[in-house]
């Protein structure tokens, strides 16, 4: 297996891995740290524009650093591409810790903007981010599995694949792609998140772009470890391609919402 990058597994003793203590002192037990792979194309790397409240950490979300030190899960949070911005994390963080008290969560970042899911295989290479999508992927999450627990995936992606002669093709990939990552992973139902393409009413969707969502769709009803996320109603940049800051926000806030649907549905 191939890796962009050297990813050496971090030391313990950072942010979100305990305090150093004295021999008069005790340390307190470490919150459990659930783990999430960010994985997909732009609009899960994130391209809403950055403001000053972006660059204060939130209480107990971290986030694989580019230099493989771990720390406050800070937008950017990705780094695929110089233009990299607000994604969907940090909501989501917020949203997770408010159904879910007591955890601290940290995001392992590997989304490559304009990846189509037939580079999401072992060996290849995307020139664009200069990476191997799925190598690096596995690569970070071992990088820093003593962390935590790995709880799933949250994936967006398909933009690249709502094309003639890729999209007819998607489906078994992305399926392929689930099943790999399961498998790699350690986890036969590991969860995912996929989030629905943006339907801006300025860029009506192409039946490509269609065929692309009632994959996604399919996937989510067929199997009860994988949800649905809607993006109806949210915002975009003016490219009509990338939601906005806000739409992103709204986006996080419903990978949320459906994952704990979804947990309590196949816990059942």
């Amino acid at each position: 297996m191939r890796y962009t990058i050297a990813w050496a597994l971090l030391v313990g003793g950072l942010m979100g891995g305990g305090c150093n203590t004295t021999s008069t002192s005790v340390a307190p037990k470490p919150a459990p740290m659930h783990l999430f792979l960010l994985a997909g194309q732009s609009n899960m790397a994130g391209r809403g524009d950055i403001t000053p409240d972006r660059l204060r950490p939130l209480a107990g979300v971290y986030a694989l650093q580019q230099d493989g030190s771990w720390g406050p899960a800070l937008d950017p949070v990705h780094w695929d591409k110089k233009i990299a911005g607000v994604g969907l994390a940090r909501s989501f963080a917020r949203e997770y810790l408010a159904r879910n008290p007591g955890v601290e969560i940290g995001f392992i970042p590997a989304a490559c903007g304009g990846s189509s899911v037939e580079v999401w295989v072992p060996e290849a290479y995307f020139e664009p981010t200069n990476s191997h999508p799925y190598d690096d992927a596995i690569a970070r999450v071992e990088a820093v599995r003593h962390r935590g627990e790995l709880r799933g995936v949250l994936w967006h992606q398909g933009e690249a694949d709502s094309k003639p002669g890729r999209s007819r093709l998607y489906e078994g990939r992305l399926r392929e792609l689930i099943d790999r990552f399961r498998r790699d992973l350690g986890d036969a139902e590991l969860p995912f998140v996929i989030g629905q393409l943006g339907e801006f009413r300025a860029k009506p969707w192409t039946p490509d772009r269609y065929k692309v969502d009632a994959v996604h769709r399919r996937l989510a009803h067929e199997d009860n470890r994988i949800a649905f996320a809607s993006s109806a109603g949210l915002t975009a940049k003016d490219d009509l391609v990338h939601f906005d800051a806000a739409g992103l926000d709204e986006l996080g806030r419903r990978y949320a919402a459906v994952w704990a649907q979804m947990i309590a549905s196949s816990s059942r």
